[in-house]
């Protein structure tokens, strides 16, 4: 049995080794074939896939987020005319459509150039490679840092914080980052760490300077009821549905009290599993 360990252990380096020495060049052509991307990292790495199927979301299936969304595009569209313009954080719970807001830009303005390229937390050691990647293209590129948080251990942040501002290099002009978090500093926030530093207050200064590299910030909140069926509500209309208020809205609360959530999520989830019992049944 050792000897086998032995020798998987062995194939596993020869197949690292092979993997260092064959490792992809980013295929510049990959840009002008697709609209949205993700970046991601594999063996240090830098890998760039297109994304053959975007996400379809549009403005007009969010609700009760309008006057986010409304700043969210303002900032796209000076963005796209080359006006100033600021990087942007969107920080809440989960569910009430920061994700969506984001992939909305995409779907809205791809015709006027815009593009995504979602890139994964692993990946954020390459964004001077995705920057270069991008330079001196025409398209706008929006990176888009999605579920962001960092650990009090964790690294990483230096090199999105270098790219937002800071670093000597200027940020190429077609480049914007929109993050989402749930938490509004991207860092967690622990009493008994500041207790134990020399220098407190220059301790939480490190970890707030982050966000605050995000000229915009959008706050989204839990939504209450009337909120929430009024997106089922939406989503019922968008989709062609016909079922009478009263019943919807009791099914629809049901639903909320067993998900312990009156989140755009959980209306949307309501919605896919009453549509799907119609075509299935015929009734809700």
């Amino acid at each position: 049995m050792k000897e086998l360990l032995d020798e998987i252990k062995t194939l596993n380096r020869l197949i690292l080794r092979l993997v260092n020495h064959f490792s992809p060049e980013i295929d510049r052509g990959i840009l002008d074939r697709y609209i949205a991307f993700r970046a991601f990292s594999y063996n240090h790495t830098l890998i760039l896939k297109g994304i053959e199927e975007p996400d379809p979301v549009r403005l007009h299936e969010l609700k009760g987020i309008e006057h986010l969304l409304e700043q969210l595009k303002d900032n796209t569209e000076q963005f796209l005319q080359g006006l100033p313009h600021n990087n942007v954080l969107l920080y809440g719970p989960r569910g009430v459509g920061k994700s969506s807001a984001v992939k909305c830009m995409l779907n809205e303005y791809q015709q006027e150039g815009l593009r995504l390229i979602e890139v994964d937390k692993d990946a954020l050691m390459h964004l001077p490679e995705i920057k270069e990647l991008i330079r001196g293209r025409t398209e706008r590129y929006i990176l888009f840092c999605d579920d962001l948080s960092f650990d009090l251990d964790d690294s990483s942040y230096r090199q999105l914080k270098a790219t937002l501002e800071g670093s000597i290099e200027a940020k190429p002009h077609n480049m914007v980052v929109y993050a989402t978090s749930n938490r509004r500093h991207l860092m967690p926030e622990r009493v008994e760490e500041n207790l134990q530093e020399l220098h407190p207050s220059e301790t939480m200064e490190e970890k707030v300077s982050l966000s605050d590299r995000f000229g915009l910030r959008l706050g989204f909140t839990v939504f209450n009821q009337d909120t929430y069926l009024s997106i089922v509500k939406n989503y019922v209309k968008l989709r062609g549905l016909s079922i009478e208020d009263e019943v919807l809205e009791r099914a629809a609360v049901q639903w909320s009290i067993s998900h312990g959530s009156f989140s755009g999520r959980t209306a949307r989830q309501f919605v896919d599993h009453i549509e799907g019992r119609m075509r299935l049944h015929g009734d809700v």
